[in-house]
């Protein structure tokens, strides 16, 4: 699979990023070996996440999420709480 994932820094930023293996993407991120803009912001928790069947699909998603306003990326988030079944 691949993934699409929002990440929610230390500092309240948040970051979009693309990756085929999500969890060893969050523990490279936490490491400090990640995106340059996520070092100095460790640490970093997933807060949003799409699975998509190719990488095409993946990055054309990571692209669109990246243009959106930090109140539309927000609301992507809680849109996608408010759907998760317990």
């Amino acid at each position: 699979m691949n993934y699409v994932y929002i990440l929610k820094c230390s500092d309240g930023t948040l970051y979009t990023g693309y990756t085929n293996d999500l969890k060893n993407r969050l523990m490279v991120h936490n490491s400090g070996k990640g995106a340059k803009y996520t070092r100095g912001r460790l640490p970093v928790e997933i807060v949003y996440s799409e699975a998509f069947e190719t990488k095409s699909e993946a990055t054309k998603r990571e692209y669109y999420i990246k243009q959106l306003s930090r109140a539309e990326k927000l609301k992507l988030i809680g849109e996608r709480k408010s759907k998760r079944v317990v």
